[in-house]
């Protein structure tokens, strides 16, 4: 009898050593996912910033570096992706309305737009979403702690054009050169008068009246690429005319370079625009196309020729020095032959001198004959 009791004791305490690690494993998968989800929860990071990480940020000490200011007119075939579909047509969204509801709920800051046309990503900069609806006047309503804004009122069709900072540099550390957008602003166009004109002419008047008035632009704020990079991978646009069926991401369509732009801007010392120091449309036109040949050649010679460009530069420091170190021996050269020829001229017109008083005094020269007088 004792024996079979100790047999269901021992059967009764393997059963339980055999389940007790399963429940342990389920405490524990409960526990990690709740920490899980706390630490995210407490970072603020998206399910959009897991399923599309984020590229490595522009280092702090490239050999090369040049940051430029560029205009995409969303008006050009080119750069038409960005604009398309005006208003929402299901999950397809142009650039700008994601741009604004991501704003609205929160989840990417916003920065004022300076006058210096810089971007600041600095957090007095910061820019409070209700203050940049008043400023331009769209209509809101307030719902205790949330902004609504109805479809209809979204500025998306004025928003023709944009202002991105593109960085391209080349990384030592990899040994690898990129191009790539910093920096984002949408840019809204308005006539000057528009609603003066609303006000006062009549339905079929007003857009004939608006398009003849001079269209004034409104940058209304700066992001972050980097801020918006993970939402921008997940939303697609179509990209042509003719296959409407072909799609790429807004973050692909920046990242393959498919977008145009003029450059207005480029970063600078003396912080001025290319219209500060290009008198005429001509010269804006040359100075934008020396400087995109500037980068153009940059990225061509790291190819060509595998030395990095601090190298490079000293290089060509030495070739500019002995070019002027050439020219000055010419002009040395040419200056001492000069002199050379002076010289000889002098030396013979000298000789000839001599030459001409020697024969001219022949009475001095000749020899002389005395005459006697003899007596008779």
């Amino acid at each position: 009898m004792k024996r079979i009791i100790f047999i269901l004791v021992a059967i009764s305490m393997a059963g339980t050593m055999v389940a007790q690690p399963q429940k342990s494993r389920v405490q524990n998968a409960r526990t990690t996912t709740a920490a899980k989800n706390t630490n995210t929860a407490a970072t603020g990071t998206s399910r959009a910033s897991l399923m599309f990480p984020t590229a490595v940020d522009v280092p702090e000490d490239p050999t090369w570096r040049r940051d430029i200011y560029r205009s995409i007119d969303l008006t050009k075939d080119e750069n038409a992706a960005l604009y398309y579909p005006v208003e929402p047509q299901g999950n397809s969204m142009n650039l700008f309305t994601l741009l604004f509801k991501l704003l609205n709920a929160g989840k990417i800051p916003a920065y004022e737009y300076q006058l210096d046309g810089l971007e600041h990503f600095d957090q007095s900069n910061r820019l409070h979403f209700k203050d940049m609806l008043d400023r331009q006047e769209i209509a809101y309503l307030v719902d205790g702690n949330s902004i609504k804004v109805d479809q209809a009122d979204v500025p998306s069709a004025d928003v023709l054009s944009y202002f991105v900072k593109e960085s391209s540099y080349y990384d030592q550390n990899t040994a690898t050169y990129h191009s790539r957008i910093v920096a984002l602003c949408p840019v809204m166009h308005r006539a000057a008068d528009e609603f003066a004109i609303r006000s006062y002419v009549g339905e079929d008047e007003e857009e004939e009246s608006v398009q003849n008035q001079n269209v004034q632009k409104f940058p209304l704020f700066w992001v972050k690429y980097d801020d918006v990079k993970t939402y921008l991978s997940g939303q697609d646009v179509m990209t042509s005319n003719l296959n409407n069926a072909a799609k790429m991401s807004i973050d692909d369509f920046f990242s393959t370079n498919h977008y145009k732009g003029d450059i207005y801007m480029t970063t600078n010392m003396q912080n001025k625009s290319l219209q500060q120091y290009c008198a005429t449309d001509s010269l804006l036109k040359k100075e934008q196309t020396r400087i995109e040949k500037q980068i153009s050649d940059f990225e061509e010679h790291i190819w060509t020729t595998p030395i990095d460009s601090v190298e490079q530069a000293r290089r060509d420091s030495i070739a500019a020095a002995s070019v002027k170190g050439k020219k000055a021996k010419a002009a040395t050269d040419k200056a001492s032959s000069s002199a050379a020829r002076s010289s000889r001229r002098a030396s013979a017109s000298s000789g000839k001198e001599k030459s001409g008083g020697s024969s001219g005094g022949g009475n001095s020269g000749a020899p002389r004959v005395s005459v006697r007088r003899q007596r008779h």
